[in-house]
């Protein structure tokens, strides 16, 4: 009888103990993530519109596309999405509903925002180009072929930021790596896409038939390269973690230089930095694992077979 009072009294504080935890937030940090997610829905928003409006968006001296207004609403929530877990860690505030929030507006903002952007971008361009015809055998296998790469890149996004709270460690040293293409990382590489596309290439849209080849390729590459980073958002390629790498900490001088370009190339042109940047980051570890585990690991099985062959043939 005092055993099971024992067992009972301790479900009760244990309970009572739950309850409190979730009554306890920490604000700051929250409101970063939650401003994450409100500029994932806003990207939403101006992807709806460019689809249905051909117009620019203009605040002040600001005149952007709608389609390029949703892209840097998307960059907006990876600075706020950077922030938020860097102020919850430099306070010592990490906790599980900080997690999870931030993995929800992480789904909105690079998830189903750069899928619906894309979405809306080909669809858009597909009827410029009177390709999208409704009712037609085509144009029905080309909207399913479109709905189903958004489809699969929001659900390896899920999939890759269930993982990575399962996985997670909320230690400072452990944040040194990832495994699988970020969320973020991988929203950038078609965000830059769209963005280049919509401020520069269109620009000088009637420059001649070769530059229209080019952009119009772009368009109709996006949909492929979405099902790419798909596919390394739920690999198991170590990407690393730039600022901790390569920037926190001593570093070598190459890396001042590294950087100094890089910012350089940014005042040159945004535009072309950022597919530099997203697009270089989401190759350079495939690059690096299609190497080491391919070429090189052939390359070691075939002296490996030489020199069995060679002591057989000494023997």
């Amino acid at each position: 009888m005092s055993k099971f009072k024992t067992n009972a009294a301790k479900e009760s504080l244990l309970r009572r103990v739950r309850r409190q935890r979730l009554k306890y937030i920490t604000i700051l940090p929250s409101l970063i993530t939650i401003l994450n997610g409100v500029c994932g829905f806003a990207s939403i928003s101006f992807a709806g519109k460019g689809a249905e409006m051909a117009g620019q968006f203009a605040a002040g001296r600001l005149h952007l596309s709608y389609f390029a207004m949703a892209g840097y609403m998307i960059l907006i929530a990876m600075i706020a999405d950077m922030l938020d877990g860097r102020l919850a860690r430099m306070s010592k505030s990490t906790s599980s509903f900080g997690g999870q929030l931030d993995s929800l507006c992480d789904v909105i903002s690079f998830g189903v925002a750069p899928a619906f952007l894309m979405l809306k971008v080909l669809e858009y361009k597909l009827e410029v180009a009177g390709l999208m015809v409704h009712g037609t055998a085509v144009g029905m296998a080309v909207q399913r072929f479109i709905w189903l790469t958004a489809a699969a890149y929001i659900s390896c996004a899920a999939i890759r930021l269930a993982r990575f709270n399962v996985e997670n460690e909320e230690d400072e040293s452990a944040h040194m790596s990832f495994i699988g293409l970020p969320t973020p990382a991988a929203a950038g590489v078609i965000v830059s896409l769209v963005i280049f596309h919509q401020e520069t290439m269109l620009e000088f849209a009637d420059s001649g038939r070769l530059y229209g080849f080019f952009e119009s390729g772009l368009v109709y590459a996006l949909p492929f390269l979405m099902l790419g980073v798909a596919v390394l958002m739920v690999s198991r390629i170590r990407y690393p973690h730039i600022l901790n790498q390569y920037i926190k900490g001593r570093k070598p001088f190459a890396h001042l230089i590294r950087v100094l370009l890089f910012l350089g190339l940014i005042i040159w042109s945004r535009q072309a930095a950022l597919v530099l940047i997203f697009c270089g980051f989401a190759a350079g570890s495939f690059a690096k694992w299609f190497y080491y585990r391919l070429i090189q690991h052939r390359a070691l099985t075939g002296a490996g077979s030489l020199a069995v062959a060679a002591e057989q043939a000494d023997s």
